[in-house]
């Protein structure tokens, strides 16, 4: 699957749920995550969306996208 036709299937709106459910190899991204939120965002925040756990977090929307998005592709 190209990058952009992966960028349409995830989406910010989407669940840490969803997301690691369909591509599970994004959850090691999460886990990245775990020391700047203080606790397990999949444990915590695993039906929040991604947009939500970056904005409670304050964290670089746009970075935290790609990285999930590098996972799901495996490129990372």
């Amino acid at each position: 699957m190209s990058d952009d036709a992966l960028k349409s299937k995830i989406t910010a709106n989407m669940t840490i749920l969803d997301i690691v459910a369909n591509y599970p190899s994004t959850e090691t991204v999460f886990h990245c995550y775990d020391e700047v939120a203080d606790e397990c965002l999949c444990c915590n925040h695993l039906f929040d969306t991604v947009k939500a756990v970056a904005q409670n977090y304050n964290l670089d929307i746009k970075a935290f996208m790609q990285k999930i998005i590098n996972a799901a592709l495996d490129k990372e």
